[in-house]
C-alpha cells in the first residue's frame, strides 16, 4: 500500500520539477525576446505558443504522438540515437508536462519583462554594464515576482497534467504514471481509499502553490 501510495507522487514531483527546469529556462528566453517587441508574425507566433492552453489534451496527446510517435522523422531519430522509441517513458511525461506548463511560463515571464522601467536597463547600460549582467542583475531582479509566480503555475500545471500524459507517456506504474493517471486507475478499479489519499495530496500540494503565489502578489 504504501509503495503503491507514493510511487505516483515521487514520479510526478520528479516529471513536474524537471518539465518546470526545461519551461523555466525557455520560458524566460522567448518571454524576454517578444516582450516589447513589434514584428511581423508576431501575433501567430504568440497564438502557437498559447495553443496548449485551450487545446483539449486528448488533441494535444494527438499531436505529440504524430510529432515524437516512431513513424514521424524526429521520433525515428530518437529511437536510432538511444535504442528506443520515446514513447511510454519517463521522458515522454517530461515533454507532455513542458508542453502544456510553457505557455503559463511564457505569459508571465513576458508580462513582468515588460512591466520593468526601460530607463533604468539604459541607465545600466550608460554605466558599463553587457547585455548578460544587464539581463542576470537588473532584469530578471525587477520582475522576479512574475517570473516566480509563472514557475510556480507552470510546475502546478506540469503536476496535474493527464490527457496528454496518458496518451503520450501511457500509465506504466512505477515509470509513467503520475498522479493524476493513477487517480484515475483506482476509481476505475474501484480503489476508493486510494484514490482519496491521492486526490487530498494532489490538493494539497497545489493549494500551497497557489497560495505561495497568493502570498507573493499580495
Amino acid at each position: 500500500m504504501a509503495t503503491n501510495f507514493w510511487a505516483p507522487i515521487k514520479l510526478s514531483l520528479e516529471v513536474a520539477a524537471f518539465s518546470g527546469i526545461i519551461v523555466f529556462i525557455i520560458g524566460l528566453f522567448f518571454g524576454k525576446m517578444m516582450a516589447n517587441k513589434k514584428f511581423k508574425g508576431k501575433t501567430f507566433i504568440e497564438t502557437t505558443f498559447l495553443l496548449p492552453l485551450v487545446l483539449p489534451p486528448s488533441v494535444v496527446g494527438f499531436l505529440l504522438i504524430v510529432i515524437f510517435g516512431r513513424n514521424s522523422i524526429i521520433g525515428q531519430l530518437i529511437e536510432a540515437l538511444f535504442k528506443q522509441p520515446i514513447m511510454f517513458t519517463w521522458w515522454a511525461a517530461v515533454i507532455a508536462s513542458t508542453v502544456v506548463a510553457f505557455p503559463l511560463m511564457y505569459q508571465s515571464a513576458k508580462a513582468g519583462f515588460e512591466s520593468i522601467d526601460h530607463d533604468i536597463e539604459n541607465a545600466a547600460r550608460v554605466d558599463g554594464a553587457n547585455e548578460f549582467k544587464l539581463f542576470a542583475f537588473i532584469t530578471i531582479p525587477l520582475a522576479h515576482r512574475a517570473i516566480i509566480s509563472g514557475a510556480i503555475l507552470s510546475f502546478a500545471r506540469g503536476l496535474g497534467e493527464f490527457g496528454a500524459t496518458l496518451m503520450f507517456a501511457g500509465n506504466i506504474p512505477g515509470k509513467t504514471q503520475t498522479i493524476p493517471t493513477a487517480i484515475y486507475i483506482a476509481i476505475d478499479s474501484g480503489n476508493m481509499e486510494l484514490a482519496w489519499l491521492w486526490v487530498i495530496s494532489m490538493v494539497g500540494i497545489s493549494f500551497l502553490m497557489l497560495l505561495g503565489v497568493r502570498l507573493m502578489n499580495s
